[in-house]
């Protein structure tokens, strides 16, 4: 499995996982709810931007995480512009491009038996309901862990295409599932290995 940890000493890395993860759920809360027009979600975005710095990242990880997310942008952003209108493709693209940047920041700056500790404290009421709360945990942080290594792995498709000099298109969706069924047939056998499958 990738671990997308970064080792570091800020304020970030040092706070604990469950103020940093209520915290990004009470933002994606008010990032969704609050009606922003076209300075507030600049001034957010300006603010996520900052927090990689806090984290005491150089320019470059901004840079990376934000590359990732260049195709959500663009069709996102151009539906947008297109149907609605640009001011909505603009806060829109932009809540959705802050709450990713800050989810990356979440993962990068947390280990993630830290996240499942924090996630199973949470959920273990639920196990008198007869949910299995470790399960819950580990399904929860597998999925955090995995949005970011699927977009890494179509940054690879991306690369041997060019490397090729060869333009699949929406072919290019097969080669990035067969990888991403193979890395998930990894961290299966990994779990079953620690007898946690």
């Amino acid at each position: 499995m990738i671990l997308l940890y970064r080792l570091g000493s800020s304020v970030l890395h040092r706070s604990p996982a469950g103020v940093k993860l209520a915290l990004f759920a009470s933002v994606a809360l008010a990032l969704s709810l609050y009606p922003h027009d076209v300075w507030s979600i600049a001034a957010v975005l300006v603010a996520v931007c900052g927090l990689y710095a806090v984290a005491r990242f150089p320019v470059r990880v901004l840079a990376v995480e934000a590359w990732r997310l260049r195709w959500i942008v663009l069709l996102l952003g151009v539906a947008l512009t297109v149907f609605v209108s640009p001011v909505t493709a603009w806060v829109n693209t932009g809540r959705v491009v802050a709450l990713v940047l800050l989810a990356s920041l979440l993962t990068l700056t947390t280990r993630m038996a830290d996240l499942l500790a924090v996630l199973h404290r949470m959920l273990r009421p639920l196990g008198r309901i007869g949910i299995d709360a470790d399960s819950v945990a580990m399904t929860i942080s597998l999925t955090i862990t995995m949005i970011p290594v699927v977009t890494g792995f179509a940054d690879r498709v991306r690369d041997a295409q060019d490397a090729r000099g060869v333009r699949l298109g929406v072919r290019s969706v097969v080669p990035l599932l067969v990888i991403t069924l193979r890395h998930a047939d990894d961290v299966g056998d990994a779990l079953a290995a620690r007898g946690l499958a």
